[in-house]
Order: structure tokens, then C-alpha cells, then sequence
């Protein structure tokens, strides 16, 4: 028998229909684009115009002085990879860049991991090794001139150990500035690094490492299968660091050697400031900056995509 529809028992295993839920308005949770309209003016006129005016210069023979000038096209690139002087400066820039990012990144580990204990006295160890990062660069590069100097301190503690046969002009030799210029650097910022590993090293979760030394595994092994593939971000951000500043690198180099002797410690940074303010050659030294502007870009570019590709893989 059906009952009417007005006379019909609610049905309690059929759950209610569900109330309409008002529509509500979605709130805007990001700030209008013109906000940043100001900023992005004065970027434009700061940055953008005066490198794009500065491109257009490159193919140019302007002196810096004279309003006249000619294009002259793609002379002064053609003149440039015909420079030996040019294409030393190139080789030293991209050596020092490699360079720099192997030693600084290794030594900066190994502090890290030396300083990532719980000794008593590890922060006071800490600062100790990170101080040289924060000192100017150029302070940094004139002490460490008169260090190395013929009669500096580096060869009276030679003397005085009895090591007098090993006195250089370290400075003073196109064989060895070079690589005493690396040395003044990796002293500085390795501890600059070092605080970033040790950053990632305090991310790791200590159970991870209880675990694997449970099973059996070696403080080597314990480092190669559980530490490194979790310091993949942070290694990625030193490598970036660490190359883009070497192939930038002009102040230390400038001030310890002034890409002497000779032309042996010439970087791009270097000669573009020779040839642009010694020379007067201003076309020449914007060529020069188009240059490295490229190589920074290219090699920080490719940089970033192999180890973003083996950060995820490590993940």
C-alpha cells in the first residue's frame, strides 16, 4: 500500500539532501601587477636601456669621449678572438673559475663537516672560519698582497722553518700568481660555503643516519648514500655561487696583481677595465662585456639544468 506523499514516514537510512552552500565571492590573494610598475620603470631605466644602448656600442669604434663615432659592425669580435691577449684572458678566466669552484666547494665540505659536531667550542670554530668572507674583498686582496710580497710574511715563516729554498715572488711569478690569486680567494669565501653545507648537514634527519649506522654502514659510507644526496640543494647553490663570481672576478685580481705580470693573471673583468679606461677603447671593451655577459649566462644557465636534473634524481 502507497501512502500519500503528505502521509509518507521519512526515510532515515537516505542521508538529507545537502544545503546549498552560498557562493562567496573569491578573494584576490595576490596584489594587482602595477604595484610593481614603479620598480619595474626604474629597473628599466638603470639596467635594461643602458645595456641595451651598451649592446648597440659593441659594433661600434666609440672612444668613450668623442660623440662621433662609426659602426663597424662585427670588427671588434673578430678582433677580439684574434687578440692573444683576449683569448688569454678568456683561458684565465674560465681556469680560475673552475678552479675556485672545485677547491672552494671540496675545502668547504670538509670544514663543514669537521665544524658539525658537538664540541663545546664548534660556534666560536665557526665564526673563526667565516670571518674572512665578510671582509672587503679589497682589504682582504691588500693584505694578502704584502703577505706575499718578496720580503712578506709567507717567506720569513719560510725562513724561519728552514724552508728558505721555497721564498717566491709569488706575485711576481707568471707561473704561480695565478694561482696564488686562487689560494686568496678560496681562503675567503671557503667559509662562505662551509656555512651553506653545514646548513644542509643540520637538515639531515639524525635517524636516517642511526639507521644506516645500525645496518652496518661506515662513516664513509654513511656520507656517500645518505648525507651527499641530501646536500644536493645546497651543493647546487654553492656550485652557482662559486662559478658565476669566478667568472666575474675582478677586485682581487685588480688588486693583488693587476692581471700582472705581464698579461699572466688577465681576466675578462680585467681587461675590459684596461681597455675601456687605460686604452680609451670603449667599443672594443663593451665587446669584451657582451662576451662575458654570454658566458656567464651560458655556462650558469647549464649549470643549473644538470644539477637541478641530479638533485631530482637524487630525491
Amino acid at each position: 500500500m502507497t501512502l500519500p506523499p503528505y502521509e509518507q514516514l521519512p526515510d532515515h537510512d537516505r542521508p538529507p539532501d545537502a544545503e546549498p552552500v552560498p557562493r562567496v565571492r573569491r578573494a584576490r590573494t595576490t596584489p594587482p601587477w602595477w604595484f610593481a610598475l614603479p620598480a619595474l620603470l626604474l629597473f628599466a631605466f638603470v639596467v635594461l636601456v643602458p645595456s641595451v644602448r651598451g649592446v648597440y656600442y659593441a659594433f661600434t669604434d666609440w672612444d668613450g669621449l668623442d660623440p662621433h663615432f662609426s659602426f663597424v659592425g662585427l670588427d671588434n669580435f673578430s678582433d677580439m678572438f684574434r687578440d692573444p691577449d683576449a683569448t688569454q684572458a678568456i683561458w684565465h678566466t674560465l681556469l680560475i673559475a673552475v678552479s675556485i669552484t672545485v677547491v672552494q666547494n671540496a675545502v668547504g665540505l670538509l670544514l663543514a663537516l669537521g665544524v658539525n659536531t658537538a664540541i663545546k667550542s664548534r660556534n666560536v670554530v665557526r665564526v673563526f672560519l667565516f670571518a674572512p668572507a665578510v671582509i672587503t674583498l679589497i682589504v682582504t686582496a691588500y693584505l694578502w698582497r704584502n703577505l706575499l710580497g718578496p720580503d712578506g710574511a709567507v717567506n720569513s715563516l719560510l725562513d724561519a722553518v728552514g724552508l728558505d729554498g721555497w721564498r717566491q715572488d709569488w706575485l711576481g711569478s707568471p707561473q704561480l700568481a695565478l694561482w696564488a690569486v686562487v689560494g686568496v680567494i678560496v681562503w675567503q669565501f671557503a667559509g662562505y660555503s662551509m656555512v651553506i653545507f653545514l646548513a644542509g648537514l643540520q637538515s639531515v634527519p639524525k635517524e636516517v643516519h642511526e639507521a644506516a649506522a645500525i645496518d652496518g654502514a661506515g662513516a664513509v659510507r654513511r656520507f656517500w648514500s645518505v648525507t651527499r644526496p641530501l646536500l644536493a640543494p645546497a651543493l647546487t647553490i654553492n656550485l652557482m655561487l662559486s662559478i658565476i663570481g669566478g667568472i666575474k672576478l675582478f677586485d682581487q685580481v685588480y688588486a693583488l696583481t693587476g692581471g700582472g705580470p705581464g698579461h699572466a693573471t688577465d681576466t675578462i673583468s680585467t681587461l675590459i677595465y684596461k681597455d675601456a679606461f687605460t686604452l680609451g677603447e670603449f667599443g672594443y671593451s663593451i665587446a669584451l662585456a657582451v662576451v662575458l655577459t654570454i658566458i656567464v649566462a651560458v655556462v650558469s644557465t647549464g649549470q643549473y639544468v644538470v644539477l637541478s636534473r641530479n638533485e631530482r634524481a637524487a630525491s
